[in-house]
């Protein structure tokens, strides 16, 4: 009977010699020869912190060589690094006044024609000038309306409704 030095965990452990002499004598337990066979490394998650083991495949697939131990964890640091001017569809922040209108609590209905279907009402601007983003410049219309405020000069001073 021959004893053996664990490859994994240092422990000496009872090994029959024809289990040595066709190599396979090397690990005390089958845990331990799982561990064995991991070739990847451990990181610390990108967000929390948490110990996390990711194989030679799965660090080859990171393109940030950031790892995280769930996929709420990656959303939390995408959402981090990925906002604002670091975001592909940033528009110099030239979008926002639609939602800028939203909560300003006026209501949506056309200041035009007083529809309020919201499927069909865009913001306009009324000194067309889509950089000023003041409350007091924005106005919901519908499709129809802004087109002929921005077509038809004689549309443009026509009747608005008030806006509460």
């Amino acid at each position: 009977m021959s004893y053996v030095k664990c490859l994994s965990c240092s422990k000496i452990f009872h090994a029959k010699p024809n289990r040595i002499a066709r190599g396979w004598g090397k690990y005390c337990s089958q845990a331990c020869k799982h561990i064995g066979f991991k070739t990847g490394d451990t990181f610390e998650c990108g967000t929390c912190g948490t110990k996390i083991y990711r194989s030679l495949k799965n660090q080859s697939r990171s393109k940030s060589k950031t790892y995280f131990c769930s996929k709420s964890c990656q959303t939390l640091w995408r959402n981090k690094l990925y906002v604002g001017e670091s975001h592909s569809n940033w528009l110099h922040g030239m979008a926002s006044y639609r939602q800028r209108l939203e909560r300003s609590g006026r209501k949506m209905v056309c200041s035009r024609c007083g529809t309020n279907d919201r499927r069909i009402l865009v913001v306009h601007h009324r000194d067309k000038n889509r950089k000023n983003n003041t409350i007091k410049n924005l106005l919901w219309m519908c499709h129809n309306c802004h087109y002929l405020i921005h077509h038809y000069k004689s549309e443009s001073t026509a009747y608005m409704v008030p806006v509460a």
